[in-house]
Order: structure tokens, then sequence, then C-alpha cells
């Protein structure tokens, strides 16, 4: 017919966009089946008690500072602060006591918060110098948001930062952080022997599961002294 034009796919791009096409058909199968073994993987480590870089959530786009406190940079300019899913399942349910009121300000290291179980106390060291803008109160009415979801939910302050490219230049990122965590908890088996041995409490087997796996709040059977050495190790 005139003025019709016939194109062969096959002798076009066309059949570049079929492999793409058949590519991302496989591939992304492939990453959900990935994505559920890595869910199912840590689901069933969480029902064992087991305690392993896996069972963490390490959210990538926060700033982690190695006193075990986080901060993020929100799209208004204040910043949230809080501690970390590592440090929480350490200790087990604890409650966050000495918050400080809007209005407040704190600089970089100083006390902004403790967390506590029965008579033993950990002291949180702010991450960054600013202005509290709100406090999250919840963190302290027994509601669980701190172990439930310590980013989204359990978070401590919005704060005004003074300093925050600064004081957030030696932070961990992103895979950084994920290997950070992952060391840490290496470190902490060392630590439980060693800190159990310092005070003549016999081998780390309390905190330990068969083969041992770190078992899910190691800490929170273990005695006040245990607690002031992770203070002075993990969080000073």
């Amino acid at each position: 017919m005139d003025g019709f034009t016939f194109n062969n796919l096959f002798e076009t791009k066309g059949i570049e966009y079929l492999i793409v096409i058949l590519f991302l058909s496989l591939l992304i199968p492939f990453w959900i089946i990935l994505n559920k073994k890595a869910t199912v993987a840590r689901k069933i480590q969480e029902a064992l008690g087991v305690l392993t870089s896996q069972v963490l959530r390490i959210p990538q786009g926060l700033f982690y500072n190695k006193n075990h406190t986080w901060a993020h940079l929100e799209q208004s300019g204040t910043a949230r602060v809080g501690v970390d899913d590592f440090l929480l399942r350490v200790v087990g349910d604890v409650s966050v006591t000495n918050l400080k009121l809007p209005g407040e300000r704190f600089r970089k290291g100083d006390l902004m918060a403790e967390i506590a179980q029965k008579n033993k106390r950990l002291r949180i060291f702010a991450p960054i110098s600013g202005e509290i803008v709100y406090t999250n109160n919840a963190v302290k009415e027994g509601s669980g948001w701190l172990n439930e979801d310590p980013y989204s939910k359990g978070w401590f302050y919005e704060v005004k930062p003074t300093n925050w490219k600064k004081e957030t230049s030696t932070f961990l990122l992103a895979e950084e952080a994920t290997q950070w965590i992952t060391n840490e908890l290496i470190r902490f088996k060392d630590f439980l022997n060693t800190s159990l041995s310092n005070h003549s409490l016999g081998p780390a087997m309390v905190a330990l599961q068969e083969g041992g796996e770190l078992r899910m709040n190691p800490l929170a059977d273990l005695q006040p002294e245990i607690w002031e050495d992770f203070q002075k190790e993990f969080l000073d």
C-alpha cells in the first residue's frame, strides 16, 4: 500500500528491548526470592533467640556514631537522634529516664538520657550539638516503641543542630555502618569473656547459645558491674 512502511522488529532495536524485558523478568523474581530468604532467615534467628548481624536493623540513610547513637537530618532542617538497634538487642527491654525538655541545649558528648533495667543503667551521650525542638516522651511511657523500632518510633529528640557538618564528618553511613556493627558483635563476644573473667563470674555461657552464638539480650541477666564495663567499652 502507498505510504505504508513495514519495519521488521528483529531488524531494528526491538530485539534489544526484548532482551532487556527478558532480563528483567528473570532478575526481579530472583531479587524478590533473595529478599524473602533474608527476611525468613532473620525471623528464624529472632525466634531462636540468636543475636547476629542479620537480625539487627541498620537503616542505610542514618549517620551512626561509634557510641551507638545515630542522627538523621530531616527535610525541615532539624535532626532526630536516638540509640541504635545493636544497643537495644544487647540490653533487652529498658526504660528511658532523664530526658531533657524542649528548649534545652546540649553539646556533642553531653549526657542526653539514660536507659535503665531494674537497678542497672547506661548513660547515653549526645551525638551532635543543638537545641531540642521536640522530646519524644512516648519512649519513657512504656509503649514499647523504643525496642519496636528505635529509628522511626523510638528516637529521643528532634534537635536544631548547630554544627552538623563538622560533628558528623566521622560518622558511619550505609555499608560502612553495616560492617562496623558486624565487627561490634565480634568485639562484644570478646568483651563478655574478658569482663566476666575480671569480675570472677565464670565463662560467658549465660550469654551464649550452644555453638558460641550470642543469645538475644545477653546483658539482660548480667550484673551491674558488667553493664558498667559495657558503658566504658562501647558507649563512653
